[in-house]
């Protein structure tokens, strides 16, 4: 009986435990939920900013989220993410999460901000894998590379020029790593099409 009273003890015991692990697990999620879910909204904010003056915009980037449909422009076979930015309530910018197929270690995740006359106000790359001092010099920590796309256009800068200059382009490569850019390059403009093929429904946002 004594052990059988022990057991039964120890069992009421580590169910107690249990639950108020549970309990303050939760509890502990509950309270960190909003900090951690307005710390990703803030950083977001920051990335936005880096491609889109604020000035450019007045509505709230992190509420104006839609899903376009997959799109071979866009790089991705899923639905792709984009944030529409209004000044006084009139369609100012797009920032589409692009992909960028084809890059050296494999594909690349970018934002690309265009505004609402077809030009690009500024792009990053958010995502990679490329070789540390190769390839990852698309990273702005790495190089200012990646601001050559700034106020380019389909207008100013023609389908040839979309390349890099190994290729004909306008657009520097990288000493040893001509894929990486080739693919961001390509990425940018194929956006700059999308965006060109799709303008009046966006604008119509």
């Amino acid at each position: 009986m004594n052990i059988i009273s022990s057991i039964r003890q120890n069992s009421i015991g580590l169910g107690i435990f249990a639950v108020l692990t549970a309990g303050l697990i939760a509890l502990t999620h509950q309270l960190t939920e909003h900090t951690i879910e307005n710390n990703i909204v803030q950083a977001q904010l920051s990335a936005f900013n880096e491609i889109l003056p604020a000035d450019r915009y007045n509505n709230n980037l992190a509420e104006a989220h839609v899903l376009l449909p997959a799109d071979p422009l866009l790089g991705s076979t899923e639905p792709v993410p984009a944030f529409i930015a209004r000044k006084d309530g009139e369609v100012s910018a797009i920032i589409f999460e692009t992909v960028a197929p084809g890059g050296y270690n494999g594909n690349l995740d970018l934002l690309v901000a265009i505004d609402r006359n077809g030009v690009v106000t500024g792009t990053r790359v958010i995502s990679h894998k490329e070789t540390p001092g190769l390839g990852d010099k698309v990273d702005l920590k790495k190089s200012q590379w990646i601001l050559s796309f700034s106020g380019k256009s389909l207008d100013n800068t023609s389908l040839k020029q979309w390349n890099v200059k190994k290729d004909g382009g306008n657009f520097d490569q990288f000493t040893g790593a001509t894929i990486t850019p080739r693919a961001v390059v390509r990425a940018v403009k194929n956006t700059l099409l999308y965006f060109n093929e799709n303008k009046d429904a966006l604008l119509s946002r």
